[in-house]
């Protein structure tokens, strides 16, 4: 019998291509944030009862593990598309109610969060690139394809293709963000753009 693949499945997989190495295990503490967090969503997307409880334990457990030796925190309510690459490894922490698209790069020091207890999180688009202790914060929306620069704080909307920097980050440079290849990343783009939408 042909065993079903899930989106968490299909999205861990993509995450093993970014990282593009032979035993990342070995070799980068950041891979084991973000195993312990598509284990999360997969123990979530699983029907209730007995099993559930006792693999959502064993999630918490991994988790708190994790979040302390290597000072990545990826809770499993955020909604991170597949292909994420942490370089290196301390202080990323991403807001539960953040969305962050494909194939999106952070660095030490990043944090997605918000800007006040109960206020809203950002948004990112596909194809987002993370300096080294970048923040956002915030209900705001960085479009596909943007780059934030090393140590920027960013506060307001980011467009498609443009580059942010400085603290509160200012727009330097736009350019085209790339077109979508496939029909599967057309729809990415506009299932980050309806959750943008409909969180303001």
């Amino acid at each position: 019998m042909k065993q079903r693949v899930t989106h968490a499945d299909a999205d861990w997989a993509a995450d093993l291509r970014r990282y593009g190495q032979r035993r990342p295990f070995l070799k980068e503490q950041s891979i084991w944030a973000v195993a312990v967090y598509r284990f999360g969503r997969r123990v979530d997307a699983r029907a209730q009862g007995g099993a559930k409880r006792l693999l959502t334990a064993a999630y918490w457990l991994a988790f708190r593990f994790v979040e302390t030796l290597a000072g990545i925190s990826l809770p499993k309510a955020a909604r991170i598309g597949g292909g994420l690459r942490i370089w290196h490894f301390g202080g990323v922490f991403v807001h539960p109610a953040t969305v962050i698209g494909r194939n999106c790069t952070l660095r030490q020091g990043v944090t997605i969060g918000n800007r006040h207890e109960g206020g809203a999180a950002p948004v990112i688009g596909d194809d987002v690139e993370f300096g080294a202790y970048a923040q956002v914060l915030g209900g705001v929306r960085i479009g596909k394809g943007a780059r934030i620069g090393a140590l920027s704080v960013v506060l307001c909307d980011v467009p498609d293709g443009a580059t942010a920097v400085g603290a509160p980050a200012r727009i330097v440079r736009e350019r085209a963000a790339p077109r979508p290849d496939t029909e599967q990343e057309r729809e990415g783009v506009e299932g980050v753009a309806l959750v943008a939408e409909g969180g303001r």
